[in-house]
C-alpha cells in the first residue's frame, strides 16, 4: 500500500514540476480530505515529526536567562511588550515560541492576548520546558524544525510539507510521515480519509487515491 501511494506521489510531483516555473521556491502543500469524522467529538491537535525540515523556523524563548540557541525574552524584558503594536511585531517576527514552565503564568498574562489567537502560545506538546540546559534546548530546536502542527478545524486539512527545491524522495517521505501519523490518530484509521491531494503554491492539486 505504501509503495503504491509513493508511486502515485512520485507521478504527481512529476506532473506538478511540468508547470510554469516561478521566480520563487514554491511551497508543497498536502491536503488531506476527511470523511465519516466528527470534528467536535474527536478534536485533533498534534505535532507530527517529519524527517526533512522544510525551513529553519524562527524561535523565541521566554526564559529565566539568555540562551545561545535562540532569541530570548527574559522576565525583565516583558515590560517592553505592553502595546498592541509591540506584541503584533513580536508575533509576526517568530514562527514558534517556547517557555520555561515556571514563567508560563507570567507569559499567559503578558502575551496571551497576542499569542493565543495566532496559535503560537507555548504548549505542553512542544514548547514548555522545565530546564533550559544546552541539551534540552538543542533537542527542542530540532523537534520544532522537524515538527508539523496538525490542527483539525474542518473536514479538509491543508499543511505545508516541503519546498519545490527539495528532492522528490524527501517530499514523499515527509508526506508519508504525516499521513501515517494522522491515520494512527483517526478513530477509523484509513476509513476516515476520503483522499489526499498535493500541490505547489501556484498550481492546481494532483489527487492521490488511497484505496
Amino acid at each position: 500500500m505504501v509503495t503504491e501511494i509513493s508511486e502515485q506521489l512520485k507521478n504527481a510531483l512529476t506532473e506538478l514540476r511540468k508547470g510554469e516555473q516561478r521566480k520563487f521556491d514554491q511551497t508543497v502543500d498536502l491536503i488531506i480530505n476527511l470523511q465519516k469524522f466528527d470534528i467536535k467529538k474527536t478534536p485533533l491537535n498534534t505535532i507530527i515529526s517529519i524527517p526533512y525540515k522544510i525551513r529553519e523556523k524562527k524561535i523565541a524563548g521566554f526564559l529565566e536567562s539568555p540562551n545561545k540557541h535562540m532569541d530570548t525574552i527574559t522576565p525583565e524584558q516583558f515590560k517592553k511588550y505592553t502595546t498592541k503594536q509591540e506584541l503584533k511585531k513580536l508575533v509576526n517576527k517568530y514562527d514558534f515560541f517556547i517557555s520555561q514552565g515556571s514563567l508560563m503564568p507570567k507569559v499567559a498574562t503578558a502575551f496571551g492576548r497576542a499569542l493565543g489567537p495566532s496559535g503560537k502560545m507555548p504548549s505542553p506538546q512542544l514548547g514548555i520546558i522545565l530546564n533550559a540546559d544546552d541539551k534540552t534546548m538543542e533537542e527542542l530546536k530540532r523537534k520544532v524544525n522537524h515538527g508539523v502542527k496538525v490542527k483539525v478545524k474542518e473536514a479538509s486539512i491543508k499543511l505545508a510539507i516541503g519546498k519545490q527545491s527539495m528532492k522528490d524522495e524527501e517530499i514523499i517521505e515527509n508526506i508519508l510521515s504525516v499521513y501515517n501519523g494522522l491515520v494512527k490518530l483517526l478513530p477509523r484509521d484509513k476509513e476516515n480519509i476520503k483522499n489526499v491531494e498535493i500541490k505547489f503554491t501556484m498550481t492546481k492539486p494532483e489527487r492521490i487515491k488511497i484505496r
